[in-house]
């Protein structure tokens, strides 16, 4: 996939909206019952941008960034101020459950759990990822992070039953939904964006 490593400034996501977005079919039967399923395993975010700049500065730079995506080709970080933690405050290495080990893996996945459903992240945000074996944490030379992937690597593979937890930030993988930017300029050095949306992608 057509993915740059590179963040979204956060001044440029000042007064976006959004959030996350379910697919739900919903049949009525002739009783009045209803079955409802559906086709995604997953949610996923939406998000408007834009529409708080006057700075025609800002603006500038949002079209700078939009142009170097070329669009809606190439995706990008974002983060989401609503939730991009692993928990409540700043990490902890005991914020999130990866799994248990077996005594031969050493691979896991970052992960967050929203009640009894599961989000793989996979955009750590670098330098925030602590990780604990059986409670007890880890120093730097003991794990490696892919910071594209979101996976854990362990020096050295945890003993059966021993839980594998993690704390950290995160940005969630988007691009451009829209091929176009539109910009006002209503006075000297100030102007006004058309809201720009953006929708998460899988990477």
């Amino acid at each position: 996939m057509s993915f740059h490593e590179v963040s979204l400034p956060a001044r440029l996501a000042f007064g976006s909206t959004g959030g996350v977005e379910r697919r739900t079919e919903i049949v009525t039967l002739a009783s009045g019952f209803e079955r409802r399923s559906t086709p995604w395993a997953h949610g996923r975010r939406r998000y408007l941008i834009g529409a708080g700049l006057r700075a025609l500065e800002d603006m500038a730079a949002l079209t700078a960034f939009f142009e170097a995506r070329r669009g809606r080709l190439y995706g990008f970080r974002f983060r989401d101020f609503a939730d991009f933690r692993s928990g409540p405050g700043e990490p902890e290495p005991g914020d999130q459950l990866l799994g248990e080990g077996d005594d031969t893996r050493s691979v896991f996945q970052l992960a967050k759990a929203y009640g009894d459903y599961g989000r793989v992240i996979r955009k750590p945000v670098e330098g925030s990822v602590r990780i604990a074996v059986a409670g007890v944490e880890l120093t730097s030379g003991h794990f490696s992070i892919d910071g594209a992937t979101g996976e854990v690597t362990l020096a050295t593979a945890p003993q059966l039953g021993e839980a594998v937890t993690a704390g950290f930030l995160f940005d969630t993988p988007v691009r451009f939904d829209a091929d176009r930017i539109d910009v006002t300029l209503e006075s000297f050095e100030v102007g006004r964006v058309a809201a720009v949306p953006l929708i998460e992608i899988r990477t």
